[in-house]
């Protein structure tokens, strides 16, 4: 619960500007390569130096992609859309689908009680490296991990 009063104290702006103004956003990143760059900066650096573990190279490859690619807009949009959804935060029939779920040192919050109410769990990891871009920080652990999580499923 303090990683999450943590977060939202110091790292929830980015969801409030996305999920109120996404268009506006959108624009200042789509037309300034140096906004997406100092917006893209700052989202790494407050995930646990995430700029600092990812070589620079990948780091510039991920960013000219948004940028080649104009996807500013429908990166930002989908907090726009889940945070006007009636139903995105309505309670749910439980799920029977398995689910894995990675929570990498300084990723989004996770809290397994609450996403156990309405999810069917069987494969639950905790890494003390990797950030909520552990697919270009920790690759290794989150391959390792998406593995084993089907491994699981193989047996059932």
């Amino acid at each position: 619960m303090g990683r999450l009063g943590q977060f939202m104290k110091e790292r929830f702006g980015f969801n409030a500007i996305q999920s109120t103004r996404p268009q506006t956003l959108a624009y200042g990143l789509h037309d300034s390569p140096v906004g997406l760059l100092a917006w893209t900066s700052e989202l790494f650096y407050g995930f646990g130096d995430a700029v600092e573990a990812v070589d620079r190279d990948r780091f510039l490859t991920n960013l000219m992609l948004y940028w080649l690619t104009g996807t500013a807009n429908s990166s930002a949009r989908m907090y726009y859309e889940g945070a006007h959804d009636p139903a995105a935060w309505a309670p749910k029939a439980p799920s029977t689908t398995p689910i894995g779920v990675a929570v990498f040192q300084l990723s989004d919050v996770a809290i397994r009680a609450f996403a156990e109410q309405n999810n069917r769990i069987v494969h639950w990891s905790e890494f003390d490296r990797g950030t909520h871009f552990a697919a270009i920080d920790a690759p290794d652990l989150m391959i390792g991990d998406i593995r084993n999580f089907f491994r699981k499923l193989d047996t059932e």
